[in-house]
């Protein structure tokens, strides 16, 4: 790197330092301004804020492995959760904003009642604020680590700082990681968060794009690429490129692409909405910009933001085939063709999606621990100052748990399979506990152990067992178990169950019996509900095929794809608009 490349990475760590030393007093206000910034914020930060997130380091190095192994199909992986998403922004966006709750795990105690709701709320506190939150955080980690040592060898660095004899190479990246991300999280809260994702979006918005356009006039175009490809695997060539799964060649396995369609997106935590997304929804201005924002996060995810990489992946089968890390292609393809000064730019943005993930991991999990465990169990009437000073420490805690845990974490894509197994059983009884009165703490209890039950029971008795049968298998198992243990065992109490329906009003009709007991009449769910949500399907996944097909195919075929999401969209509109 030149001089003015490490300028750039420099002007932007200064910027975002200053981000935290400007909210720092704002921050320390209160638990509502640290978390969730005084629920304030509107539509369009609460949606860049999401998509922010999820633009981590290790995404464009995962889709890269994902083309490299499987083609333009494999970011089914990615996919997949359009439908989650888009659940969760029609038919709970709004209900989580009336719940008022301050993070998604006091919802428990909310819609609860007794021990089990009490055991439920302090376990998944510590399970997912921090045994699954380090899982994200070491992929996170682990991603920046690989990309900082393609761009200066980081063993080569710890032998010139003369710390070679204390501290590998990798261990030396992940202290580097931990220092930078804590230095403004732990200052500025969710406001400082918030305020540098829009930002940092931006950043690693005009990076990717930057590296897609330089790389494909390097190789002489989109024809010539198609061209490169063909020479090189012959056949296999069309499965790279193909969109959607086929039964020969370079493709994502078919029982995946069925499990991740048929199964994964409902039955994982996301169709409810939940942890950082959540976060983002109760910090909103109201209902409809939490439901807006999300509306806009999904627009971003998935039609804009993931072609960039996708075609740097296919460029990399191309400039170095021989890779055995097909993750480090994307890395390797900055050092390759980025030249001075975007090289800076591009290892700025690759830091700004590092930050902007892990900064929100920070914040959601310590707000986990202290909200709904910390609080609650241990120092129930401290001031917010108190709670905001052990928010800090926490932080800084649960950066060095989640720098261990990736420094055992060999690939981006192994850490996400364990986590999707992990998860997998959990999706059915998130959605239902807002649609179905009868659902209580046994059932979510059950949810978690169960999946955990077989999610080893597998490994153990089949450890060859492909990944997409062991979805099935655990998200169906799962399911069973919860539902019988919500018949089985008893109901949440009646006046914890009226007074979770007069204050988030669910509008299903499956609580008709809770109800008859209010005086507040029932917003049903309508047929418009599910047209807005098959309606936001068509849109999202036309407006991607539209996207993919403009740039590998030509302006005929995108046109088509683009105008049927437009037509989409205006259904969704005038939706909205009544």
């Amino acid at each position: 790197m030149a001089g003015i490349d490490w300028l750039i990475v420099a002007g932007y760590m200064l910027f975002a330092l200053g981000i935290g030393l400007v909210f720092r007093k704002r921050a320390g206000r209160s638990m509502a301004q640290y978390f969730l910034s005084g629920r304030n914020l509107p539509w369009w930060i609460v949606g860049t804020s999401i998509v922010a997130t999820m633009f981590a380091a290790d995404t464009p190095l995962v889709v890269t492995g994902f083309v490299a192994n499987d083609g333009i199909s494999g970011v089914w992986f990615v996919w997949n959760f359009a439908a989650a998403h888009l659940l969760a922004a029609f038919f709970f966006a709004r209900l989580w904003r009336r719940a008022g709750v301050i993070t998604d795990v006091e919802l428990v105690h909310l819609r609860y009642s007794g021990r089990p709701a009490a055991a439920l709320r302090g376990f998944r506190s510590v399970w997912e604020g921090v045994v699954l939150n380090c899982i994200v955080m070491g992929w996170v980690i682990l991603a920046m680590v690989k990309i900082m040592d393609v761009l200066i060898s980081l063993d080569a660095v710890t032998v010139r700082l003369g710390v070679d004899r204390f501290i590998d190479g990798r261990w030396f990246g992940i202290l580097v990681c931990l220092v930078v991300a804590v230095a403004y999280t732990v200052l500025s809260g969710f406001w400082g968060v918030v305020m540098t994702d829009f930002v940092q979006f931006l950043l690693a918005m005009a990076g990717a794009i930057a590296l897609a356009v330089i790389a494909v006039n390097d190789i002489g175009g989109i024809g010539q690429l198609k061209l490169e490809l063909a020479a090189r695997y012959g056949d296999l060539a069309s499965g790279y490129l193909s969109f959607l799964p086929n039964l020969s060649g370079i493709s994502l396995p078919l029982v995946t692409f069925v499990a991740l369609m048929g199964v994964n997106w409902w039955a994982t935590r996301d169709a409810g909405g939940t942890s950082y997304m959540v976060q983002r929804m109760l910090a909103a201005r109201n209902e409809n910009h939490s439901f807006l924002g999300v509306l806009w996060f999904c627009f971003l995810h998935y039609v804009i933001r993931p072609w960039p990489w996708i075609i740097v992946g296919l460029i990399s089968l191309v400039v170095f085939p021989e890779l055995d890390d097909r993750e480090l292609g994307y890395p390797m393809m900055i050092v390759e063709y980025m030249p001075v000064g975007l090289l800076g730019l591009m290892i700025a943005s690759m830091l700004a999606a590092f930050m902007s993930t892990i900064d929100t991991l920070l914040n959601w999990g310590t707000s986990l621990l202290v909200n709904d465990c910390y609080r609650p169990f241990m120092r129930k009437r401290a001031s917010d100052e108190h709670y905001v000073q052990v928010s800090r420490l926490l932080v800084v805690c649960l950066m060095i748990a989640g720098g261990m845990t990736a420094y055992t974490m060999q690939t981006i894509r192994g850490a996400w399979e364990l986590f999707f197994g992990m998860t997998v059983g959990i999706g059915g009884v998130y959605v239902m506990r807002w649609w179905w009165w009868r659902v209580n703490a046994w059932s979510e209890i059950a949810a978690w152990v169960s999946t955990a039950v077989v999610y080893l029971g597998l490994h153990v008795l089949n450890p060859a067992i492909g990944f997409g049968w062991h979805l099935i298998a655990t998200a169906g198992l799962s399911t069973a178990c919860w539902v019988i243990v919500a018949l089985a065992t008893p109901p949440t109490d009646e006046e914890t169950l009226v007074a979770f329906y007069e204050k988030v009003r669910p509008g299903s009709p499956w609580w008709k019996p809770i109800a008859g007991k209010s005086s507040v009449p029932i917003e049903r769910m309508g047929w418009s509900d599910i047209t807005d949500w098959i309606a936001g399907l068509v849109f999202i996944y036309t407006g991607l095929f539209g996207v993919g097909k403009l740039i590998l195919e030509g302006w005929g075929p995108g046109l088509v794809y683009l105008t049927i999401a437009a037509a989409a969209g205006v259904v969704i509109y005038r939706s909205i608009a009544r």
